[in-house]
């Protein structure tokens, strides 16, 4: 396979030198955090008034870590570092709370994230030949911007298509011959379906790869897109604090997101003890960003779970690599004092061949007790009038979801397109019980 590399010189840097550039771009990330009313406060708590105090790596671990709850508490101007006259733009996410966390960028953080989505795109075989239609959601969300800023950087002829509108999708990528995808793993299986239903031939279509991100979601459900729309899938990583996307991707060789090292220093602890795990353990993703200067976060609490890779990439790359994000630490389902994530559900569903594309976690109340209920669709070419064999799958169903997840769900099948669809980021559980029990 012959790779390609953006910045060969950074991406295929001998580890002691790019520890070494870490401990630089630290150093100067404490300078700048200092600017700033929280970490002034927070950071001379823990005996670090300048960046002489941070004498390696491994100081890191005398900084508190840093919360979504933070970020709400210092809304909306407590983590900037720099005059507001010397913002150009800002992202934003909102949460249950109603107070948004706010990211704001200088000239030089936007140019710098171009150029770590540029990598990641390059490093999946994309070059100035390709045209690239991004179906993912633009505005305060960073998902949309951040993927075209980096294709505009690689040189690729850029369609700002936006999320939904299937049928105009469709003639987009016909009309331009569209090579290159990105979306919502959730909305690529919908496309699928929707190709079917508006007799869009494949062979029509030009396109080669799709970069899948936003959501987590199951190795099965990357081989199911790739297999119904024949397509190479990549899986992408990144978060509004940490930028958005471009923290970490995968390369042509597909084993592992490579994480940007010289962009971020990533820590893995348990989420409970906060300690870090060992080598090739899962436990939470923990984030300091190196590359920006108006809005500098240290340890971030990414929630995300994952592991390293300890062995090195076939690619050449020294960049350690994150392996695929199984859940949230905060997205775990406690059902009668049993822990669920969804990750399991839709691993186990999503590689049954007679399983639709579409699928839904329902936990409710039955009395004292927690109701599990796993709604799926059923694929079009295998949903049948015939009881028995609708009862004998849902059966398949429920008895392999009770050997990985320990609990014996109820197993409703649907109709092909009948369950809800969302163009952004995909709903897939909804809990009803009440909040104070």
């Amino acid at each position: 396979m012959n790779f390609q590399y953006w910045n060969p010189q950074i991406e295929k840097m001998p580890r002691r030198e790019l520890e070494v550039l870490q401990l630089q771009k630290l150093k100067k990330e404490i300078d700048i955090s200092l600017r700033t009313a929280f970490y002034k406060k927070r950071l001379a708590e823990n005996g670090i008034k300048t960046s002489d105090d941070i004498k390696s790596i491994d100081d890191l671990k005398r900084i508190p870590f840093t919360t979504k709850d933070d970020l709400r508490e210092g809304f909306p101007y407590g983590f900037l570092a720099i005059p507001k006259e010397d913002v150009v733009r800002l992202h934003s996410s909102s949460g249950t709370t109603g107070v948004p966390t706010v990211i704001y960028f200088s000239r030089d953080d936007i140019k710098n994230w171009a150029d770590y989505m540029a990598r990641c795109i390059y490093a999946t075989g994309c070059n100035k030949n390709d045209v690239f239609q991004n179906m993912i959601t633009y505005g305060l969300f960073t998902g949309g911007l951040g993927f075209h800023q980096g294709g505009e950087e690689v040189g690729m002829l850029v369609i700002p298509a936006g999320a939904g509108n299937t049928a105009r999708q469709f003639k987009m990528m016909q009309d331009y011959g569209t090579t290159v995808l990105h979306a919502t793993p959730s909305f690529f299986l919908h496309l699928e379906t929707k190709m079917k239903e508006a007799g869009v031939a494949r062979e029509s279509l030009s396109i080669k790869r799709a970069f899948a991100g936003a959501e987590p979601y199951s190795e099965d459900t990357r081989k199911r897109i790739e297999v119904l729309l024949k397509v190479d899938v990549y899986n992408s990583y990144g978060l509004s604090e940490m930028n958005g996307p471009g923290v970490a991707f995968e390369c042509q060789c597909k084993d592992g997101l490579h994480i940007w090292e010289d962009g971020y220093i990533a820590e893995i602890v348990n989420p409970d003890t906060l300690e870090p795990v060992k080598e090739g353990e899962t436990g939470e993703l923990v984030l300091t960003i190196l590359c920006r200067e108006a809005t500098p976060i240290l340890r971030y609490r990414t929630r995300d779970l994952t592991s390293f890779y300890s062995e090195p990439c076939g690619c050449g790359r020294t960049h350690r690599r994150l392996k695929r994000i199984t859940g949230r630490s905060d997205d775990m389902l406690i059902i009668n004092g049993v822990n669920v994530f969804p990750s399991q559900i839709e691993e186990v569903i999503m590689g049954m061949k007679e399983v639709g594309n579409n699928y839904l976690i329902v936990v409710e109340k039955d009395g004292a007790l927690d109701r599990l209920t796993v709604k799926t669709e059923v694929n079009a070419d295998t949903f049948m009038d015939d009881s028995r064999l609708l009862n004998a799958l849902k059966e398949k169903i429920s008895e392999t979801l009770q050997v990985s997840i320990s609990i014996n769900p109820k197993v409703e099948l649907h109709e092909s397109g009948s369950l809800p669809i969302s163009e952004g980021k995909a709903v897939r559980v909804q809990d009803t019980r009440p909040k104070d029990l």
